[in-house]
C-alpha cells in the first residue's frame, strides 16, 4: 500500500507545483502555445466543477471532496492488493486532494491545460489523474467480471 500512497502524494505534488508555476508566471486569463494548434498552457480560475458547473458552490465541493477522500481511502485500504484497484484509487485520491487543496486554500481551482484542436474545457493535472483513475478502475472491473464469468 505504501506505493499507492506515494503515487497519490506525487500526483498532489506535481499538480500543486504546476498550478503554482502557472499562477506565478502566466497572467490570469491568458494562454501560451506549447505545441502550436494542439496544446497551450493557460491560466484560468474555475469556481465550479468540470465545464464550470455549479459555480459558487465552494463548500459543497469541499464537503464532497472530504467524503470522496474517506470513501477512496476505505476502498484503497480494502483493495490495495489488486494492482488495478490500487492504481485507480491512488490516482483518484491524488486528483481529489489536488483540487481540494485549491478550493480550500484559494476558493477556486487553477486550470491550465488547454486543448487547441478541440472545443474542450481547460483542465489541470488533478483532473487528468481523476480521469485516468476512473478509466483504470473501469478496466479493472471489466477484467474482474470477465474472470468471474
Amino acid at each position: 500500500m505504501p506505493i499507492y500512497i506515494c503515487l497519490s502524494l506525487a500526483v498532489v505534488l506535481l499538480d500543486q507545483l504546476i498550478k503554482y508555476f502557472v499562477a506565478t508566471t502566466l497572467p490570469l486569463n491568458t494562454s501560451q502555445p506549447v505545441l502550436s494548434g494542439l496544446v497551450s498552457i493557460a491560466h484560468i480560475r474555475n469556481y465550479g466543477a468540470a465545464w464550470s458547473m455549479l459555480v459558487g458552490q465552494r463548500w459543497f465541493f469541499i464537503i464532497i471532496s472530504l467524503v470522496a477522500v474517506a470513501v477512496i481511502g476505505y476502498y484503497l485500504k480494502k483493495k490495495w492488493t489488486n494492482w488495478g484497484y490500487g492504481l485507480g484509487l491512488a490516482l483518484l485520491l491524488g486528483g481529489t486532494l489536488g483540487n481540494f487543496i485549491d478550493r480550500l486554500r484559494l476558493g477556486y481551482v487553477v486550470d491550465m491545460i488547454q486543448l487547441d484542436f478541440i472545443n474542450f474545457p481547460i483542465f489541470n493535472v488533478a483532473d487528468c489523474a481523476l480521469t485516468l483513475g476512473v478509466i483504470v478502475l473501469i478496466l479493472t472491473m471489466i477484467k474482474d467480471e470477465q474472470l468471474n464469468d
